[in-house]
């Protein structure tokens, strides 16, 4: 446990750091207060170090661990949990095989009440939500077609669906008539794995790929989860600073002019950055007095509303008739449709299929930046 944890020995008071009176989880905490992010923690449930895991007693063990989190580190904004779980290897430092039923060991439920009652203002993270869900894949990339309603299958021969109990056909495309809202979080890290290796430091992803990741997950109205390691001095590697500061100039550079803005487009509800103001109509027009360049287009909806759209085309006028230039099925929270790049005065969006009416909070134009 990376802070001084009153359940097991196996914490950061045995450690050398700071002679043992470190506690990483309030450092962690505190840098992200004063630089202006919000704070969340993940416990995985799977502790292979306690000889009673598998036991009743060990979840009563995970649960105080929970707590000591829950209420001493202020309030949390995402509670994260998967579904790691028994098998071959070493518990209490005996080599053996444990096997539990995930679906029910961890008592979600109770786990998860203690949670909302701690924690009322965080959000529960896991592959059945319920407030968000795993997207599926360890890539990245929410479904072409991702609604953010959903409802949670259990796997063949199970009653009850717990983290990593699920099947997988839904958890990456949502359904459409879905009985919850429960969004997509889309999980990749920076590197080709989850931790740091030294082999590894020439192996980072790019400023581009990052680029396109973003594009299918945030640009498929889910959310990016991208996973960062620090190295062996607890601090990250130049490489990955690197790539995610280009990453970051990258996205700076391309979102930053909305050539919407200059267009003709009366519905300024489309261009006043309120995620919830918002124009109803199935068909937009935008014109320019100069030809214009982009290879982006972002739809948002007003979600406060729900997720109406169910497909929308982009079409320029060019040589005297409408050609299609991208198409996109669902929208939610923001899709961003990337095609070649287009020259045109004239842009026409049409929503070819919603629940009426279409509620549009945002239409954005914009050109991809490049060299980062």
């Amino acid at each position: 446990c990376l802070w001084p944890s009153s359940t097991t020995p196996y914490n950061i008071s045995k450690s050398p750091w700071k002679a043992g009176k470190g506690d990483m989880v309030k450092a962690f905490e505190t840098a992200c207060r004063m630089a202006g992010l919000k704070f969340g923690v993940y416990c995985s449930p799977w502790d292979r170090n306690n000889p009673l895991y598998g036991t009743p007693a060990y979840v009563k063990i995970y649960r105080q661990q929970l707590k000591e989190l829950y209420t001493g580190y202020g309030e949390l904004f995402m509670s994260w949990h998967d579904g790691a779980n028994g098998g071959s290897g070493y518990y209490g430092g005996r080599r053996d095989t444990t096997t539990i039923d995930r679906s029910v060991y961890y008592g979600w439920d109770t786990t998860w009440a203690m949670t909302r009652k701690l924690q009322p203002k965080a959000t529960i993270f896991s592959d059945v939500g319920p407030d968000v869900r795993w997207v599926g894949n360890e890539e990245g990339a929410a479904g072409e077609t991702s609604w953010a309603t959903f409802f949670p299958y259990p796997v063949e021969g199970k009653t009850t669906t717990g983290p990593g109990d699920l099947k997988s056909d839904n958890l990456t495309s949502g359904e459409r008539n879905g009985k919850y809202w429960t969004p997509a979080e889309c999980d990749v890290p920076l590197r080709p794995g989850w931790f740091y290796h030294p082999e590894q430091n020439n192996r980072v992803k790019t400023p581009e790929q990052l680029f396109q990741i973003y594009l299918r997950s945030v640009g498929r109205g889910a959310n990016l989860d991208l996973g960062i390691s620090p190295d062996t001095r607890g601090l990250l590697h130049e490489n990955d600073v690197k790539a995610l500061e280009g990453f970051g100039k990258m996205l700076s550079a391309t979102f930053e002019n909305n050539l919407a803005k200059t267009s003709s487009l009366g519905n300024k509800e489309l261009l006043d950055n309120d995620r919830y103001s918002y124009a109803t109509g199935s068909e937009f027009t935008l014109e320019w007095k100069d030809v214009q360049y982009f290879d982006l287009i972002r739809i948002r909806e007003n979600i406060k509303m729900g997720q109406r759209i169910d497909s929308v085309v982009a079409e320029i006028w060019k040589d005297g008739k409408w050609l299609k230039i991208a198409t996109a099925t669902s929208i939610g929270s923001s899709r961003i449709m990337h095609f070649d790049m287009a020259a045109t005065r004239k842009l026409r969006i049409r929503v070819v299929g919603a629940a009426a009416p279409a509620m549009i909070s945002e239409i954005g134009v914009f050109r991809k930046a490049s060299g980062y």
